[in-house]
């Protein structure tokens, strides 16, 4: 009979389990028995042979495995993985009232690690980011096909964080119909187009919900700017909240376009749009002696490592000096950063820097952190990456 593949950890090592983190470094593994391959399922257990859990398998990652149960008796299987799709949608169910665009899986926090899913109307969204969820792709298709309006399932598992799990990148249909070139998704009354197909992640950024509510109560007989702006989403918050003016600023010019569709079908005009990188077109515009009400800055990831992180405060740090010299007394600036390296404490502290050097009287009016439907596992603080500081300046 053969045995159950097996990973041991070291002497010492098993803290973090015991405390049900679901990560496993390979430094931290003193064997590996059964043969398992990349995906498969694994019997965790101490180096005193008690069993931890069971985790997906990835022996071409420093992570080597991440932990599906802390319960050595519950199987990983189908039902399982079903089980677990249909809680996290169930719990994400008050948010119908609010949009129809809604983050259904977001990974660890819900127990499926490496599995993010976004739901956009009757399409869902799948990524798929570590071995285990690759090797469960189609119970995890057939988990979502079932959820309850859903006409298709398709897969955006093409982030380069799949390359250290030894993985290719994979995009198309999983089940149900193809999703059209664009999904049209409400929120909070306002209309989005997003391509699931070609837009960043999964198409449209789900965990500034909160923010562009917060932007579109501010904005009334504001002038607004809106750098890094994607496909609009801060920019249409602003123009349906009342701004006087709208400035859209971004390095895309397939974004710039999906955004002046969005700004029109929310009667917004979309005059405004400005194709530039965003750091420069800042810089152009406070020393053409430009002014605003309010600014948006939510630029993308600088800092995906730890090593990463000077070089990104640096960056950081330069934006919103800038943006602080661009706005008019008591003006605001909403700025984030979605790094998860960068913690709260250091973008406050990043954004102390800019402020001294711009000579600005700011202060912080608000806090915001990534939407409900992005839960944080206290167990997995690693979950927590969107933070932003509302500054109003004197």
């Amino acid at each position: 009979m053969t045995s159950e593949p097996t990973l041991t950890l070291r002497p010492g090592r098993d803290r973090s389990v015991v405390r049900r983190h679901p990560w496993i470094f390979s430094g931290g593994v003193a064997r590996v028995t059964g043969d398992p391959a990349p995906g498969d399922t694994v019997l965790v257990r101490s180096a005193e042979g008690a069993a931890l859990g069971r985790a997906a398998y990835s022996p071409r990652s420093q992570l080597v495995a991440r932990l599906w149960t802390f319960d050595a008796d519950e199987a990983v299987d189908e039902a399982m993985l079903a089980g677990r799709v249909a809680a996290a949608a169930g719990r994400r169910a008050g948010l119908a009232a609010r949009t129809d665009g809604v983050r259904l899986v977001f990974a660890e926090s819900d127990g499926l690690p490496g599995v993010v899913a976004d739901r956009f109307g009757d399409h869902v969204v799948v990524e798929l980011t570590a071995a285990g969820a690759d090797r469960w792709r189609d119970a995890l298709a057939d988990a979502f096909a079932a959820l309850p309006g859903v006409a298709g399932v398709y897969e955006r598992s093409d982030a380069a964080v799949r390359s250290k799990e030894g993985l290719a990148e994979r995009t198309g249909l999983l089940r149900g119909a193809e999703p059209p070139e664009l999904v049209t998704i409400v929120e909070d009354g306002r209309s989005y187009l997003v391509d699931v197909r070609r837009g960043h992640k999964t198409g449209f950024y789900l965990d500034q919900r909160d923010a562009r509510a917060a932007v579109q109560a501010l904005a009334a007989g504001r002038r607004v700017l809106d750098a890094f702006a994607y496909t609009g989403g801060f920019s249409v918050a602003a123009a349906v909240g009342g701004a006087t003016e709208v400035v859209t600023v971004d390095s895309s010019a397939p974004s710039l376009a999906l955004a002046a569709q969005n700004l029109a079908r929310n009667g917004a005009d979309g005059g405004g749009l400005c194709e530039a990188d965003a750091f420069a077109e800042l810089r152009r515009r406070r020393d053409a002696g430009e002014r605003f009400d309010l600014i948006v800055l939510d630029p993308p990831k600088l800092a995906a490592r730890a090593d990463q992180v000077d070089k990104a405060s640096r960056a950081y740090k330069d934006a919103n000096r800038v943006a602080l010299g661009l706005l008019n007394p008591g003006g605001l600036l909403a700025t984030f950063s979605c790094s998860g390296a960068v913690d709260d404490a250091l973008f406050q502290k990043i954004l102390f820097g800019a402020a001294l050097d711009a000579r600005s009287d700011a202060r912080i009016v608000r806090r915001f952190h990534q939407a409900e439907d992005h839960p944080v596992a206290l167990t997995f603080p690693e979950a927590s990456y969107l933070k932003g500081l509302l500054l109003q300046v004197g």
